[in-house]
């Protein structure tokens, strides 16, 4: 399993070297000249960052959150985070509110992804814990509502806006910038780790609550701080660049096959695999149709749409 594991950290690396010297411009690692080393630096850097940690963010994401419900079809937008923030950060774009400068939109959406987790976390509470089956529920019924009352804003609206609304909700990295990366890596590295931290206390989990309590482990409260985990790491990934789908419901089931299903390997690995997956998902948005950039949410789309069929196909993966 070390080998695999080594084996997916040298794709990873070599994924984001190649999306860093490949574009509309490719750049020549060896001899770049004054004008390549600013597009490296100030343009195509910046923006492998923010997919690196979105992909990294909802990777984990879904390997925790697959854990905690035990539902092999979970993922970070399941719980209603991703709605959440989605509403908020439409308002604010659509509103024209510019109070925080470049920071306005990706903190409408943190708030909204915070607000969201809390009321789910909240709805999925009962008789002292976190209930999976209450937390689904909450998650998909505000999911429906938010996204309801998304539509309802940008039909009823009649401000140019709506097409960078719609730009920024289907995953657009093009206005990513250094600005923004300090912060996501402290929330997504934050929420890993903390995943990490508990990873046994996860795998006890998945086979049971009886079987995690045997073990010495308070189920409840650790689906708490899992819960939490997932949160942030979601809130994250929103607030960095919109939304981005099937990463986390794809990579938990392509990383075990590197590394089986002991989640001390399989965070960290679906973490990896996102990020690359991100990368490479943005690399095609930048460079099929140029000058035109089609946002990175569409790419994964269209990848992870036919890969989850053929995984369907497949009885012995979907589990966890």
């Amino acid at each position: 399993m070390k080998t695999r594991f080594a084996a997916l950290v040298i794709i990873f690396s070599a994924v984001v070297a190649v999306s860093l010297f490949l574009g509309p411009t490719p750049i020549n690692p060896f001899l770049p000249d004054e004008t390549s080393r600013e597009i490296l630096t100030s343009i195509r850097a910046p923006r492998i960052a923010v997919a690196v940690l979105m992909g990294m963010a909802l990777g984990a994401s879904g390997a925790v959150l697959q854990g905690i419900l035990r539902n092999p079809l979970a993922d970070p937008y399941i719980l209603g985070i991703s709605s959440g923030a989605s509403l908020t950060a439409a308002i604010g774009i659509i509103g024209g509110v510019t109070v925080l400068g470049t920071f306005t939109i990706p903190a409408f959406a943190f708030a909204g992804a915070i607000i969201t987790g809390g009321i789910v976390g909240i709805m999925g509470w009962k008789r002292g814990g976190l209930w999976p089956e209450r937390l689904l529920l909450a998650g998909v019924g505000l999911s429906f509502l938010f996204s309801a009352l998304l539509m309802l804003i940008m039909s009823i609206s009649r401000d140019e806006g709506i097409r960078r609304a719609m730009l920024w909700i289907f995953g657009d990295l093009s206005m990513s910038d250094w600005e923004r990366v300090p912060y996501g890596a402290v929330l997504v590295f934050g929420g890993i780790a903390l995943s990490l931290w508990r990873a046994k206390a996860l795998n006890a989990l998945i086979l049971g609550d009886e079987f995690a309590h045997s073990l010495g482990f308070a189920p409840q409260t650790e689906r708490v701080l899992l819960f939490v985990s997932v949160g942030l790491m979601t809130a994250a990934s929103v607030s960095l660049g919109g939304m981005i789908g099937f990463i986390g419901l794809l990579m938990p089931h392509i990383a075990r096959f590197f590394t089986g299903s002991d989640n001390r390997l399989l965070v960290p690995a679906s973490a990896l695999g996102g990020g690359a997956l991100l990368c490479v998902a943005d690399l095609i948005a930048r460079t099929a149709l140029p000058p035109m950039e089609l946002p990175a949410g569409i790419i994964t789309a269209i990848i992870g749409a036919p890969y989850f069929l053929y995984l369907l196909r497949r009885k012995d993966v979907l589990s966890i």
